[in-house]
């Protein structure tokens, strides 16, 4: 994929997102439609709270903010990056967010990550399909 193709697609996204937030109201479209938080839950109120120097703040919300604004830094350069150091760099992330995730997922006392499938709207229509 060619870089401004990358760049399109990435706009595209977050256009998409605006759209959903700000017309619709929906903040997370994961979240909404499955009622089950993804890895990625609470990085944007990780960003707020980074954009005002609540560095506790940001940590709270998402131990990994840090990783897209590296990702961001990388991107201008990433042609010239080995390749196999490309794959260990996307591995290594894969496998924080992933860690992360589940370590919050597993953490009760946690309100930032949810397992709330009842609340997700699938399973609000399915429901309401099968009741009929």
């Amino acid at each position: 994929m060619e870089k401004w193709e990358m760049v399109k697609a990435i706009c595209t996204i977050a256009g998409f997102y605006l759209f959903l937030e700000l017309v619709l109201g929906v903040t997370c479209p994961i979240l909404y439609f499955t009622g089950i938080s993804c890895a990625g839950c609470g990085m944007s109120r990780a960003w707020m709270c980074l954009l005002h120097l609540d560095f506790a703040g940001a940590f709270y919300y998402h131990p990994l903010f840090w990783i897209p604004g590296v990702g961001a830094a990388l991107f201008p350069f990433w042609n010239r990056i080995p390749k196999n150091l490309k794959r260990v760099l996307l591995v290594i992330a894969c496998i924080l967010f992933l860690g992360v995730y589940i370590w919050r997922m597993l953490d009760v006392t946690d309100t930032i990550v949810v397992f709330q499938p009842e609340n997700g709207i699938l399973a609000k229509v399915f429901f309401r399909l099968i009741q009929k």
